[in-house]
């Protein structure tokens, strides 16, 4: 074994570990977000159905979570519909009284992101950096529930709804 060799193993090994932190963020989600500990589930086919569906939603959670973090790029965004679906762009664009654009020229990820994040309590001050995994959470809560009153009531504006977050 060569010197390459046990550097290429080094780099290998702090590559690994690099994702340490990420990983304890998603176990994290799944635990205190999804709160899988309070579950009493009695048989483990229960469980295993509610684990692969809350592995899911965390994954997605996180992702949001770092899609938001800024890049060298000051150009990057993505569309929202990249990520969300028409009706929750279109609800977040009336409920923030912003025009609703066209279906082929849906709002930027990340300012959908930030009025998900308000949603969920984010001030957004110049010192409070950006939204965490907890308010991301409480707004796609809320979010939801934004949603699911529009599909209900057709006609009826975001604002009608009262909306609680919970966690």
């Amino acid at each position: 074994m060569g010197i390459l060799h046990h550097q290429l193993w080094a780099q290998q090994l702090l590559q690994w570990y690099s994702y340490r932190w990420l990983i304890e963020r998603y176990h994290y989600t799944l635990k205190s977000g999804c709160r899988v500990e309070h579950l009493q589930l009695e048989t483990f086919d229960r469980l295993d159905r509610v684990i692969a569906t809350y592995v899911i939603v965390s994954w997605r959670l996180l992702w949001l979570t770092y899609l938001i973090r800024p890049t060298d790029d000051p150009l990057w965004d993505i569309e929202a519909d990249w990520v969300l679906e028409p009706i929750e762009w279109q609800v977040l664009c009336e409920y923030y009284e912003v025009p609703i654009p066209s279906e082929d020229n849906p709002p930027g990820f990340q300012q959908c992101l930030r009025w998900i994040a308000e949603l969920g309590g984010f001030l957004g001050r110049k010192s409070d950096g950006d939204p965490g995994m907890r308010t991301i959470w409480r707004g796609l809560r809320r979010l939801r529930d934004l949603v699911i009153h529009r599909r209900r009531n057709p006609g009826a504006e975001s604002h009608d709804v009262a909306v609680t977050a919970q966690c």
